[in-house]
C-alpha cells in the first residue's frame, strides 16, 4: 500500500488523503480548499464548491497517478438538501466521458463546506 498525505501525529484531521492498493485508489472526503489567509477560498456557491472540490479530487488523484477520467465511484457528501440540483448540474460536467456510480450522503462537518467528495479510481 501507498499512502498520499498522511497527517501528522496528533492531527485534527486523522487519516491519509488518499491510499493506493491493489491496483485501485481511495481518495478520502475532501471539500473545497479554504484558507482566506492566502486567498483561498472554497465558492460563494455550491456550483462554485463542487468545481473546487472537484478539482482538489483531481489533484489529489493526479499525485497517486490517476485522474478524473478513471474514478469508478464518487460519494458526494452534501449539507444541504436544498443545494443538491446545483451541485448535480455542475457535477456532471466533470465526468463528460461517463458518469461513475455514486451516492449522495448528508453530511455535517466543524466547518462550513456544503459539498466534499470522496471516491475510488483505477490507479495508472
Amino acid at each position: 500500500m501507498e499512502f498520499f498525505g498522511q497527517p501528522d501525529a496528533g492531527a485534527a484531521r486523522p487519516f491519509s488523503r488518499a491510499v493506493k492498493a491493489g491496483g485501485l485508489i481511495w481518495i478520502s472526503g475532501h471539500s473545497a480548499p479554504h484558507d482566506p489567509e492566502r486567498g483561498i477560498y472554497r465558492g460563494a456557491t455550491p456550483a462554485e464548491e463542487v468545481r473546487n472540490s472537484i478539482a482538489f479530487i483531481a489533484t489529489i488523484l493526479s499525485e497517486a497517478g490517476s485522474s478524473l477520467d478513471r474514478v469508478v465511484q464518487v460519494t458526494m457528501l452534501i449539507s444541504d438538501r436544498a443545494d443538491y440540483c446545483a451541485c448535480n448540474a455542475e457535477y456532471v460536467k466533470h465526468f463528460p466521458g461517463g458518469l461513475p456510480a455514486r451516492h449522495t450522503a448528508l453530511f455535517g462537518v466543524p466547518t462550513e463546506a456544503r459539498v466534499g467528495f470522496a471516491c475510488t479510481a483505477l490507479a495508472d
